[in-house]
């Protein structure tokens, strides 16, 4: 606050009346501090005025998702919070929504808060902003997704090889226009899906066709428009694979009957559908589980080398999937 005062030209105490916006304070002497807290990347420390010591905890985690109302990143928010409950720990949570501009903000907003750590969900982008609040002792653990620019903890599943598998799975029955649909490429795990998806294609010797290719959807219905428009080409897929289960919804809308299909993730209602749906299923209270109990052994002390921990997928056919495409060896 000091280093503010002294740019702005004016007393510390008047530097403390405006961020905390008590009035009385000149327009002109307002903007001149506003202007030194922005050159200066100035933080207020919300909970700097209840702590004794620089080194008590606040009780206070961070969970950053990209969208609270998606049922993974839901599932994921429960089980980090039953983990700091347990741990005697409150959660604040906040959505990217995919902007990495927008998840710098709210954890600035944590930091300030001084949370004991963070739990992030990446969105796309570096993150080597991070590095500062790592420096200053904020222990950070990724889920779900690596942080491209952070050297940190993460919990994910090897997105790569499920997808592979996936694929493999719909060309031994009998397809080779195989549609890909999923958010854009730049988030880890639908690059990672995407990845595996053009490296199982070449494994068969099948050319990835653009065409039936669509990125940087997310939600059902722009899903759905999407498959509209591949199955309107003049030589469609015989198969679907959706990204996520969000987008799954979307394709099961539209998709008929003797398309197959595959979502990754599972999903409540995915083995009640006619035909029951083939999926690549993932735990997210598993993963969240996971990454929250790194979290805390990072918190109390842990100072080991950041490790990735993979946790497991499966391949489960129900239905959709097995639908046979016009290479089956058995005949559509």
């Amino acid at each position: 606050m000091k280093d503010v005062a002294a740019e702005a030209g004016v007393s510390v105490m008047t530097v403390s009346r405006v961020v905390n916006g008590d009035a009385g304070v000149a327009p002109s002497t307002a903007a001149r501090v506003e202007a030194a807290v922005r050159k200066l990347g100035y933080q207020r420390d919300d909970v700097a005025r209840q702590l004794r010591r620089t080194d008590q905890l606040s009780q206070t985690i961070g969970l950053m998702v990209d969208n609270v109302a998606d049922p993974f990143m839901a599932a994921v928010a429960s089980a980090a919070e039953d983990v700091a409950r347990q741990r005697g720990s409150m959660v604040l949570i906040g959505s990217s929504r995919a902007d990495v501009r927008r998840e710098q903000e709210v954890i600035e907003t944590f930091t300030a808060r001084r949370v004991d750590g963070l739990i992030l969900i990446p969105a796309a982008g570096s993150h080597r902003f991070l590095r500062s609040a790592q420096a200053q002792g904020t222990k950070i653990v990724c889920v779900d997704r690596a942080a491209p620019g952070l050297d940190a903890d993460a919990v994910v599943v090897d997105n790569f090889g499920a997808v592979k598998e996936a694929v493999h799975h719909l060309i031994a029955h009998g397809h080779r226009r195989i549609a890909y649909v999923g958010d854009k490429p730049e988030i880890w795990t639908f690059g990672e899906r995407h990845r595996g998806y053009r490296a199982a294609l070449e494994a068969e010797g099948i050319d990835a066709d653009p065409a039936i290719v669509r990125h940087g959807l997310r939600s059902g219905p722009e899903a759905a428009q999407a498959v509209t428009e591949i199955l309107s080409l003049p030589e469609p897929p015989t198969a679907v694979l959706a990204g996520n289960e969000v987008l799954a919804f979307g394709v099961l809308a539209v998709l008929p009957p003797d398309i197959a299909f595959l979502s990754f993730d599972d999903f409540a209602l995915a083995a009640q559908l006619t035909p029951p749906v083939t999926v690549i299923a993932q735990d997210p209270v598993a993963l969240a589980t996971s990454a929250a109990h790194l979290l805390f052994a990072r918190i109390h002390g842990d100072t080991s080398p950041p490790r990735t921990v993979v946790m497991p997928t499966e391949l489960i056919p129900r239905g959709s999937g097995e639908i046979p495409g016009p290479h089956a060896p058995y005949g559509r």
